[in-house]
């Protein structure tokens, strides 16, 4: 029926991510991952600190962990010297500690929108920019692993903070119905074709991947091979759930990834119905009312 893709090459490079403790990725630039390991979030939720007197600190991490934001006024060199808080996106692993580290520094908390509990003071959109020093950080809008994702540019080094939009040696869940994957694949190639633009990747998770044109078309050439194995096993099975796929599409993956691919799974059936290599029995909505249905191959 196919064969699934292999495991994504780890690009990652520098010292391992050791939660807690500042390491300094560039001039200017100092990551702190938080305390929070598992499945999902791997060794932790990295959070950075941009700029020297005035610090912008990218992803606060999760709500919950007194120590983490401790860490993070430590590592700018005190509460006064933290004015912006930027997130990627509204996960709960990235953007709720906003909350705390802005009642103990009067931080202005930035992000695309309000949701899951984070409300920012201003909003963000394609093409913000925030001045940091001398410097500045630009924003660029790559829904598909969320609506609101934003990765964030800093501009004279072009390291990329990419929160959950690329990872290191690892893909990441697109779960309708806000996540999709055709604007997934949209925003990987839009920064494949401004690659230029960029000298590194500062992930979310993980350690700093130096070749980023090269993780971008991994991860590209990864979903493209996963997708055109849902078409061939749909196309061989006729009329069937998502049930009836998952097993037959994702049976390389571990028994702890099951609802994780099963998302995945829901995501690239989607992509095909919208271009016109499948269908369904209920229709596509902003609800997800079509996580239940039938789905069969457009012959």
């Amino acid at each position: 029926m196919g064969t699934p893709p292999g495991p994504l090459p780890d690009l990652g490079s520098g010292p391992p991510i050791a939660p807690g403790v500042p390491v300094e990725l560039a001039p200017g630039v100092v990551r702190v991952s938080a305390p929070n390991p598992s499945m999902m979030t791997g060794p932790g939720t990295n959070t950075y600190l941009v700029g020297a007197r005035s610090v912008t600190v990218i992803d606060p991490g999760p709500a919950g962990l007194p120590a983490h934001t401790d860490a993070l006024v430590a590592a700018a060199g005190g509460a006064g010297a933290i004015d912006r808080i930027v997130v990627t996106h509204t996960h709960p692993d990235h953007a709720p500690g906003a909350a705390a580290l802005a009642a103990a520094t009067g931080a202005e908390v930035i992000g695309y929108g309000p949701a899951e509990g984070f409300e920012p003071d201003r909003l963000a959109a394609e093409g913000s920019r925030f001045a940091v020093g001398d410097d500045a950080l630009l924003a660029r809008h790559t829904p598909g692993h969320a609506s609101d994702h934003l990765c964030w540019l800093l501009e004279s080094s072009r390291l990329l903070f990419t929160g959950d939009h690329v990872m290191e040696g690892s893909t990441v869940v697109i779960r309708p119905p806000d996540g999709d994957m055709g604007d997934y694949l949209a925003s990987l190639e839009r920064l494949v074709d401004g690659s230029e633009q960029i000298s590194a990747i500062a992930p979310g998770h993980g350690r700093v991947i130096a070749e980023p044109t090269a993780a971008v078309r991994a991860v590209l050439a990864h979903r493209r091979v996963r997708e055109a194995l849902v078409a061939t096993v749909l196309s061989e099975t006729g009329p069937a759930t998502l049930e009836d796929l998952l097993d037959l599409v994702y049976g390389d993956v571990g028994p702890e990834r099951t609802a994780v691919a099963r998302a995945s799974l829901w995501a690239h059936l989607r992509h095909l119905v919208a271009t016109g290599e499948a269908e369904c029995d209920r229709p596509i909505t902003a609800e997800g009312t079509d996580e239940g249905g039938t789905w069969r191959p457009v012959r």
